[in-house]
């Protein structure tokens, strides 16, 4: 059963067959009791009808054996007297039931006594020759000449000159209303399936419909996994619906998903590239060293295995902050961080005004020791590290008095292994990776790390963070 509901299609049309469904047996079961009370209600306005003209005749005088209505054509009636006692019935009345009696033979009327006089003393009295405005309801069955049927009957009383108080039984059949059930029964059990049918073929056809586009990017996502080719895209259908949105961010997750795998593939292949060379270099003193240990240069080679070291502790930081390191809470003033990371550098001032910023200490004092890095490289003679507010955030600034950086190249120094031309050199210059790790915290704690120009004609860079 639920390999055979397992698709949302299926489910789909189960479900609004069965809504469906549930609707029309509610509103079947109203139309036909709404039906059957409608037929039921003609029947017993039309028995009222025939009683009342059987009473206006009895008031009138009119003796049993001429009364128009006992002829049995609309119906069965029945007149009896206070006691109960049938006193008229129709011709051919064979079996009645219904009424107050199931006589259908008159009976010899019987002079009342004086006890009887008190048993209509709830009852409002009638004038001689006054018929009751209100008719007693009841459903019977009656047999006339051979032909049994259901009856609707109404009772009405009235009150006679010389036969005293008398009631009188009509009834109406519900043959038609027996006939009109039934059929619209009918018509609902033959009906009711073959709407149901149609409701789950339609919903089917168009569930499958809305779906295919689904199916589309199904298989193309699982041929992209099975090819490994980022490049590829699934199929965008133009309905600029729910599934539109699903396959256009489905594509623009594919996009970064590739942009990332890129990004991670030349990572790698950069930092093979820069540990090779220091590597290289130190391996060729070793082998001297090894030959010729008189050549060996000391110095030369605590200087790589330095540059090793720490080449490799950025790209930890640099893994770190691509695998989501949880940051921290902790209260970082950036005033007196700036203190510690300018102390014992040669040149560089610092003019700070306290502001507190939420994050990681050693992370945020790595980000203004590579700047400061940076700026003393490049810097003829001064470097100046200023911390102020600005609104609700916190400004570090980092200003040198070289070169500057050039317009064009504002962003492209702050990509992994990127160095300019004027820092080419692995001796004087780093890996590429400083302002790389400094823009990536920044942003890891909510703010924003530019290269812009400076007071003094060099590079100015601005380190926006949110203040506690």
């Amino acid at each position: 059963m639920s390999r055979l509901f397992g698709s949302v299609r299926a489910r789909a049309t189960l479900g609004a067959t069965l809504v469906v469904a549930v609707a029309l047996v509610a509103a079947g079961a109203a139309v036909l009791l709404s039906l059957r009370s409608n037929l039921i209600g003609e029947a017993g306005t039309q028995a009222e009808r025939s009683a009342r003209a059987v009473a206006s005749e009895l008031a009138a005088g009119t003796p049993y054996d001429k009364l128009s209505g006992l002829d049995g054509d609309d119906g069965p009636v029945q007149v009896l007297d206070e006691h109960g006692r049938l006193v008229a019935a129709s011709e051919d009345l064979e079996r009645i039931s219904g009424t107050d009696t199931d006589r259908v033979k008159p009976q010899p009327a019987v002079k009342p006594s004086g006890d009887d006089d008190d048993d209509d003393d709830a009852a409002e009295p009638l004038e001689a020759g006054e018929i009751s405005g209100e008719s007693v309801f009841s459903n019977g069955s009656a047999t006339i000449d051979g032909d049994a049927e259901d009856y609707r009957f109404a009772a009405v009383e009235v009150e006679t000159h010389d036969r005293g108080h008398l009631t009188v039984y009509a009834g109406s059949p519900l043959a038609a209303e027996h006939g009109a059930v039934r059929t619209a029964l009918t018509v609902m059990l033959i009906g009711f399936p073959l709407l149901l049918g149609v409701v789950a073929a339609v919903t089917w056809l168009v569930t499958r419909r809305a779906l295919r586009p689904v199916e589309g990017i199904r298989r193309e996502m699982a041929a992209i996994t099975r090819s490994e080719d980022l490049a590829r895209r699934v199929p965008e259908p133009d309905t600029h619906d729910e599934i539109a949105r699903l396959a256009s961010t489905t594509n623009e997750t594919l996009a970064a998903l590739e942009t990332s795998v890129e990004r991670q593939r030349r990572f790698v292949a950069d930092a093979s590239h820069e540990l090779r060379s220091p590597i290289a270099s130190l391996r060729t003193q070793l082998e001297v060293a090894a030959a010729h240990p008189e050549l060996l240069d000391l110095d030369g080679a605590v200087e790589d295995t330095v540059r090793l070291q720490r080449l490799a502790a950025d790209l930890l930081l640099l893994a770190r902050l691509d695998a989501g390191e949880r940051l921290g809470d902790a209260r970082v003033d950036l005033a007196g961080l700036a203190r510690e990371a300018a102390e014992g550098r040669t040149g560089v001032t610092v003019d700070a005004e306290s502001a507190e910023v939420a994050g990681s200490r050693g992370q945020l004092g790595r980000v203004l020791a590579n700047l400061l890095d940076n700026a003393q490289r490049h810097a003829r003679s001064a470097v100046t590290v200023s911390v102020r507010r600005e609104g609700e955030r916190a400004v570090v600034g980092v200003a040198d008095d070289g070169d500057g950086v050039p317009e064009d190249d504002r962003e492209r120094i702050f990509e992994r292994f990127v160095r300019l031309d004027a820092a080419r050199s692995r001796d004087d210059g780093g890996a590429g990776l400083g302002l790389a790790i400094a823009r990536d915290v920044a942003v890891r704690h909510g703010g924003t790390l530019t290269a812009g120009r400076g007071p003094a004609g060099g590079a100015l860079f601005e380190l926006r963070l949110p203040l506690v």
